[in-house]
């Protein structure tokens, strides 16, 4: 993996109900892998076991750095309908400093590939929404073209998820998918961000097969957000 990765935003603690480290030991080992920003970012209500509505109402009280390291606070929001509608509304949004909106088997039933693109669409046009996670799962049958072209538009980053590619992931076949979905990023000059997805403190900014693909397609450093704090926060505005 190259060493051009400063920040990793896409990270889970005990709050998701499946991941296995409190917020302060994340912060600690993302400090000592030398990361510059880390991001926390629990899986929403609809997830099961995650937690509740009052978690995340809650969570400005949560300091926003921890060892010297700044952190960005925020949620994995899962979308619950085929018009985009999230699991969170947008008065709690709002007040996160990263949201991640994602497809997930357990809160949406996958639908046909008009269905799926409209639901993807529907949370690109919502304003709170940063990113889009994860659009590898072959699961959802989507048009991809207009993903990325609607991105650019409401300046939304796409997720590249280094978890989607390891040898172990449920997503199958989703190295495909990310490639025609990076092919059409670097067409259209649309930003990505590498996401670890991890759900232990080990597998913070672990990047592994997400690098060797970006390199594999000749991705642009210049379109790819994890390589500067600066440039992050100008793309999150």
């Amino acid at each position: 993996m190259r060493d051009i990765y400063v920040l990793d935003l896409h990270t889970h603690t005990y709050a998701s109900g499946h991941a296995y480290n409190t917020m302060n030991e994340m912060a600690l080992a993302a400090k000592e892998k030398g990361l510059q920003l880390l991001g926390i970012t629990d899986h929403a209500p609809s997830m099961p076991g995650t937690m509740g509505l009052l978690y995340f109402l809650n969570l400005k009280v949560a300091r926003r750095e921890k060892y010297g390291l700044p952190l960005l606070l925020g949620t994995e929001v899962n979308v619950v309908d085929y018009d985009g509608k999230l699991d969170l509304p947008d008065r709690v949004l709002s007040e996160m400093d990263v949201v991640i909106a994602s497809l997930h088997v357990r809160c949406i039933e996958p639908g046909s590939p008009e269905e799926n693109t409209r639901a993807y669409l529907g949370a690109i046009r919502n304003p709170h929404v940063d990113i889009i996670g994860h659009p590898d799962d072959i699961r959802y049958e989507f048009d991809q073209e207009i993903l990325v072209r609607e991105a650019k538009k409401y300046g939304k980053l796409i997720e590249l998820n280094n978890s989607s590619l390891a040898p172990t992931s449920f997503r199958k076949n989703a190295r495909e998918a990310d490639r025609q979905i990076l092919k059409l990023c670097k067409k259209y000059e649309v930003p990505i961000i590498v996401g670890s997805d991890a759900h232990t403190e080990e597998d913070i900014m672990n990047f592994e097969y997400a690098d060797a693909l970006l390199l594999e397609v000749d991705f642009p450093v210049e379109l790819i957000a994890n390589t500067s704090v600066e440039k992050l926060r100008a793309l999150l505005v």
